[in-house]
């Protein structure tokens, strides 16, 4: 049960920030866990820690205009938030969505602040992105959008400052508009966005490394009952960068993957989705940019099921399995869904996605008890991999595919132990939801506490 202070700064939360649903949802899952914290620890009270790490410390919105392939003007909305700068530069991706507005992007933020102090990296926290929609554009409206966005964006960043890397619609092409776009208006080669090609500053293992981490961390939450992915079957959403390498990686782990799903709808393969069919989901989604429906027509014994807005729930999750993996957006599992993973023998859900359980269907995986990752710890390793390429970066070094898969395992493992650790000590033992949030707020408060009132 909240304390008082609690559904006060809720309560103003929502009255300050209005018609931002999001941002809401997320604040209130963060600060329920902290009340034993705040409790216990009354300086961050009296300092207003909680209240500071509400308030991004800076929010900017600009316009950008570009010209399309026919010649027309089109205008679209720009943002950048830097969240918390306490324990190191803002980091947290850009995302070009026709969904994105401030509360969005205001909740991504907030989440990326706790995310990158559990990666044990020194980074900040920050999100961004723009209304504008990649799909059906051409290479060259994207590009002349992705000129036009950092014409503004360059005078807020910086190696320092503030590294964005990719989210939802800015993939590898994206980045490197707008890298060239960066370089050219500042006169500087430096390693100002993650994501990066690797014939100039990327890291190898980078694209994987959500997925990859992600596995990594439903792996490590098998081990405390002695078990491994091997043999499980898997749901996975999405079928993006993410989804992509969290079937991968659970195929290479023993376990069987048999959904992936985009806006259209979703494909169940009974028999798996192996190394071949893989392969052929990379090069429908990454270079032809085509619906998941093909797969369905390219490989026998596969049912497709297309969205149904009608629908209460997302069939996607109502099918036997032992694990979870949402990868594709926020919200996507809600209560009804969350009962109908449980009733199917589903017993670890790690998130891909950021925030892609409801509150209500958070709380029917914490009821029953289930291994339950959330994206702050779970997708981690995405992020986590983008503070290892910035170091690449600083030290004009590339490291070998193992030893960034290393360092990746590595983090994962850190991040696991910090959230059962805390978990324990906060009384709620295999309780990763207040672990995660409680081990990521100590490190950010601690650091503000240190750098006096600023």
């Amino acid at each position: 049960m909240a304390s008082n202070y609690v559904k006060d700064l809720l309560a103003e939360v929502k009255a300050k920030n209005p018609a931002e649903p999001e941002f809401h949802q997320a604040v209130t899952e963060v600060l329920e866990s902290l009340d034993p914290v705040l409790q216990r620890r009354p300086e961050y009270r009296k300092n207003r820690i909680v209240e500071r790490v509400l308030e991004p410390e800076r929010v900017f919105m600009f316009r950008v205009p570009w010209l399309d392939d026919q010649g027309n003007v089109q205008v679209n909305r720009g943002f950048r938030i830097q969240m918390n700068s306490a324990i190191g530069p803002y980091k947290g991706g850009l995302r070009f969505h026709p969904s994105v507005n401030l509360g969005i992007l205001k909740f991504l933020a907030f989440e990326q602040v706790f995310k990158n102090s559990l990666t044990t990296l020194p980074m900040g926290g920050g999100k961004g992105g723009s209304d504008f929609d990649p799909k059906g554009k051409s290479d060259n409206e994207v590009m002349k959008f992705c000129q036009s966005f950092m014409s503004e964006l360059f005078r807020h960043i910086g190696p320092n400052t503030d590294v964005p890397a990719g989210d939802i619609g800015v993939g590898g092409r994206e980045i490197g508009f707008l890298f060239g776009q960066y370089k050219r208006l500042r006169n500087e080669f430096t390693g100002v966005l993650t994501g990066k090609g690797l014939g100039w500053g990327g890291s190898l293992v980078r694209p994987e490394a959500t997925g990859y981490g992600n596995t990594y961390f439903a792996a490590e939450m098998l081990k405390t009952r002695n078990e491994t992915l091997a043999g499980k079957t898997c749901l996975v959403s999405g079928s993006g960068n993410v989804a992509q390498y969290t079937v991968q990686k659970i195929t290479q782990l023993g376990g069987r993957a048999a959904t992936l799903s985009d806006s259209g709808g979703y494909i169940y393969d009974e028999k798996g989705i192996d190394a071949e069919k893989l392969a052929f989901i990379m090069e429908l989604k990454n270079l032809r940019r085509g619906r998941i429906k093909e797969y369905a027509d390219k490989f026998k014994g596969v049912v497709y099921t297309p969205i149904d807005p009608k629908l209460d729930y997302n069939p996607l999750w109502n099918h036997t399995a032992h694990c979870a993996f949402p990868s594709a957006t926020q919200n996507e599992i809600n209560a009804k869904d969350a009962q109908n993973l449980v009733k199917n023998g589903v017993y670890v859900v790690s998130e891909g996605a950021n925030m892609p359980t409801t509150l209500e269907g958070v709380n029917v995986f914490l009821e029953h008890k289930i291994l339950y990752g959330p994206g702050k710890a779970a997708n981690a390793g995405g992020v986590a991999t983008s503070g290892l390429e910035m170091s690449q970066n600083s030290l004009r070094l590339s490291w070998t595919r193992e030893e960034v898969d290393e360092r990746l395992h590595g983090i994962m493992q850190a991040i696991h132990k910090a959230a059962w650790e805390t978990s324990i000590e906060f009384g709620c033992k295999g309780n990763y939801v207040n672990g995660a949030n409680i081990a990521g707020f100590l490190k950010v408060a601690d650091a503000m506490m240190d750098q006096g009132l600023v």
